[in-house]
């Protein structure tokens, strides 16, 4: 018996195809530090690691700053 040549045709699988596609980037300005970052991603600024306006590591020298003074 024969059989189809192809499953799909070739525009069907364009059309599928043509929905895969990166979307872009979204942004936030944090109300705490004015910054432009990722949203739902921790950032960087000052040594500081801030998520949802908060900060969440502090890698800052403070036994430098106190020795200093």
């Amino acid at each position: 018996m024969p059989n189809p040549k192809r499953k799909f045709s070739k525009t069907r699988t364009a059309l599928r195809r043509s929905q895969i596609k990166l979307k872009p980037v979204q942004l936030s300005v944090c109300q705490t530090t004015s910054e432009v970052h990722q949203r739902h991603r921790a950032y960087w600024v000052e040594g500081k690691m801030y998520y949802n306006g908060r900060v969440v590591i502090d890698n800052t020298p403070a036994e430098a700053d106190a020795s200093e003074n």
